[in-house]
């Protein structure tokens, strides 16, 4: 399993809204996420607007490519656009920082 940590920049202005909209995921991208190998999936955010998310999977760039050809996935993608800052005309889920694991616990 691959566990996978990522950066991204919500306007601090939107912060409110972002969290409101998380607390309420259309069923439909819950299930593509779960049928693309998004696992123990969690979104942090700090009041400054610093996301922070974190996944398993056993694949990510396969998880990636699953939810790039959900239609469900483009349509979230386009109502979230705006909350992110710095995305240089990608779609958020494209313009996610990686962050290399340098340690794990087990």
């Amino acid at each position: 399993m691959e566990r996978v940590c990522f950066l991204a920049r919500v306007h601090p202005d939107r912060l409110e809204e972002y969290k409101r909209r998380h607390r309420e995921v259309w069923p439909e991208m819950l299930q593509a996420l779960r049928e693309t190998g998004w696992h123990n999936y969690s979104l942090f955010l700090r009041d400054d607007g610093l996301l922070v998310g974190y996944l398993e999977t056993p694949d990510y760039q396969k998880a990636q490519d699953g939810m790039a050809g959900r239609d469900v996935n483009a349509r979230w993608q386009e109502e979230m656009k705006s909350f992110f800052a710095a995305l240089e005309g990608r779609r958020p889920d494209e313009s996610f920082i990686r962050l290399e694991e340098v340690f794990h616990l087990a």
